[in-house]
């Protein structure tokens, strides 16, 4: 049941196994082994970024090195500072070429003393501060690679496919919410361009009222002087008529007025239709968001179920060893008594049947001489009876 819960939150215990590198073990000697020699790799890298650091200070670390050591540095400190003046000075490259190889000879055994005292190196680690150098990046880019072999190594042909099906699945739903969320934006985008479109059209339409509006006023305030100053001349003749012109002026500015109302109001019921339709369009945004919130939410609750489950069966799996490891040990000891109970019976039997064997000898013998000393005496009685005849 334990091994269907995982089957069933969907996501398999393979691929828990390999997102979670710390849960790899190494399940045959060949494995252990590759991982010993990258293991120990990575020790000597990091033994050989201190050298030059505690060559540089060999008096402060001489009494933690020990003599052995210290004069092994020295060796090498000497070398390295033959190899640099050979190196400033152009000279003889088979010189050159056997100072190298004894450098390398000498940086091996330094690296074989510090693997033999292990406690050493480890002390020297915490006590020895080097600064950051592209060889710490060469170590890290290396532990990497370890773990990477690691994985590699533990990782079965059935796992490996499981966990490249899991990430094309999850790289496939991504890519249909990313779709999902582009569309929705591209939607949104088209719907406020639109809005922006038609508030545009609708303002310079507003602007064009009110320049004509404004053209409008200003020709009626020049025929109104021009009516006046004609007026003035035939005020009496064409009063009547001027006042019927105003009349028809003043109406006209009232309908060119209602118009401009009319048309305000139109644009403010459309500037309303289109923040109606944002608000739409900006809700459904957010009602994806939270959906792929709780989605996700209800995704991580599921992982941490099945972290909590996987957690309780390695612990179970843990106390089953070591009962196993218990029972394995009790059966051994009890093998063992058998056997030598066993040996101390056969050893009993083989003691019988000597002492059996050497009875019946004891008997066959004591039967011949009794028969031999009965017929011993019937011969001595024979041979008397003969003489007194």
């Amino acid at each position: 049941e334990g091994m269907a819960t995982p089957r069933k939150a969907g996501i398999p215990l393979g691929i828990m196994k390999l997102l979670d590198p710390r849960q790899l073990k190494p399940d045959s000697m060949e494995t252990e082994r590759i991982l010993t020699v990258l293991d120990e790799t990575i020790v000597k890298l990091e033994i050989t970024r201190l050298i030059p650091r505690i060559t540089g200070s060999l008096e402060r670390y001489a009494r933690m090195l020990g003599p052995e050591v210290t004069s092994r540095l020295l060796e090498h400190q000497k070398l390295s500072m033959e190899i640099q003046q050979l190196l400033t000075s152009p000279g003889d490259e088979k010189s050159m070429r056997a100072a190298k190889q004894r450098l390398k000879c000498s940086l091996r055994n330094i690296l074989r003393l510090f693997l033999a005292n292990p406690l050493l190196y480890h002390g020297l680690k915490y006590e020895v501060r080097v600064r950051e150098s592209p060889a710490d990046v060469f170590i890290k880019a290396f532990m990497e690679f370890r773990n990477f072999m690691l994985e590699r190594l533990v990782t079965t042909p059935d796992e490996e496919k499981e966990k490249i099906q899991f990430m094309e699945d999850i790289s496939l739903r991504v890519k249909k919410n990313t779709e999902t969320i582009s569309a929705l934006q591209e939607e949104l985008a088209a719907v406020i361009q639109t809005r922006d479109e038609e508030v545009d059209r609708k303002d310079k339409m507003i602007e064009n009222l009110k320049t004509s509006m404004e053209n409008l006023a200003k020709n009626s305030k020049v025929d109104m002087q021009q009516i006046m100053k004609e007026g003035e001349k035939q005020q009496k003749e064409d009063e009547e008529a001027s006042k019927d012109r105003c009349a028809r002026l003043k109406q006209d500015i009232e309908r060119l007025a209602a118009q401009f109302s009319a048309l305000v109001l139109e644009h403010r019921a459309s500037e309303l239709v289109l923040r109606k339709e944002k608000c739409k369009a900006e809700k459904e945004i957010l009602e994806w968001v939270q959906k792929y919130d709780t989605d996700m939410t209800e995704k991580q609750t599921t992982y941490e179920e099945v972290q909590a489950i996987y957690n309780e069966e390695k612990e179970q799996l843990s106390l089953l060893m070591e009962k196993h490891a218990m029972l394995l040990q009790e059966y051994t000891e009890i093998e063992e008594e058998r056997r030598m109970l066993k040996e101390k019976e056969e050893e009993a039997a083989r003691e019988e049947a000597r002492r059996n064997n050497a009875a019946t000898c004891i008997q066959a013998f004591w039967k011949g001489y009794l028969v031999r000393s009965i017929y011993k005496s019937k011969l001595k009685k024979g041979k008397g009876k003969g003489k007194g005849k």
